[in-house]
């Protein structure tokens, strides 16, 4: 079995088409999307139509609810929340809904996808000190020995051996899974990298080799900048996809 595996699209139908061009070369058994289909970007409905054409197996962001109500973006950035409310503008009465039915988490075998951290889901906490990782492992249901998120927009692999007692990020993006170990794996971000790479990340993930890859693709960064300045969004949203920031 051979997952593909994406993540905070963030309306960014550019980023999204190179993924899955990428993708079809990939002989992938079965989509995984780990949320946050929609926000920042300027085609929320197109992402949102490709997205359910592809995979049911797909779960809540944040940025998902906040752009149907379902989440206060009392807190988010003034840049985010003006995203979310454009987007709740747009989002077609059926997007809505698909969004609003969406599960916190999916479990496949020994595979457990969730947006944020594994603890507490839907407090979206962000997987960014060891320490947080380390909460993440501890909260993993028991028999689960892969898990998948995003939410940070930075890729990683992490790695707990379990006999050992320890935690440790792995210093690759491609890594072959070790026996009596578990693993927490950030795909990044299709839409929005923020790791210093502008490409749109994703992840395949072959069952049988025991084989994590975290891979990227170009796309046409300046066709989605244009979108974005021409719905009116700030800016910045435009300019950050340039610099993977």
């Amino acid at each position: 079995m051979r997952f593909g595996i994406l993540s905070d699209i963030h309306g960014n139908l550019e980023a999204l088409d190179a993924v899955l061009g990428a993708l079809e070369g990939e002989r992938i058994d079965r989509y995984l999307c780990l949320g946050d289909i929609v926000g920042y970007g300027a085609s929320p409905n197109e992402c949102l139509d490709l997205v359910t054409g592809l995979t049911t197996v797909v779960i809540a962001g944040n940025h998902d609810h906040a752009a149907i109500g379902k989440l206060d973006i009392a807190t988010f950035n003034p840049f985010a929340a003006e995203a979310a409310r454009w987007t709740r503008r747009q989002l077609t009465p059926a997007g809505r809904r698909y969004l609003a039915e969406l599960p916190y988490t999916r479990r496949i075998g020994d595979l457990y996808a969730v947006h944020a951290s594994p603890a507490d889901p839907p407090a979206w906490h962000y997987l960014t000190s060891l320490g947080r990782v380390i909460e993440g492992f501890e909260a993993l249901p028991a028999g689960v020995t892969v898990c998948v998120l995003g939410h940070t927009h930075s890729p990683g692999i992490f790695e707990s051996r379990i006999a050992e007692d320890r935690c440790r990020e792995v210093p690759a993006q491609v890594h072959v899974m070790a026996l009596e170990s578990r693993y927490i794996v950030n795909v990044g971000s299709v839409g929005q990298p923020r790791d210093g790479d502008p490409r749109a990340a994703y992840c395949v993930f072959d069952v049988g080799e025991g084989r994590l890859e975290i891979k990227r693709v170009s796309y046409d960064v300046e066709t989605a900048q244009r979108k974005i300045r021409a719905a009116g969004l700030p800016d910045l949203l435009a300019e950050r996809l340039a610099h993977g920031r």
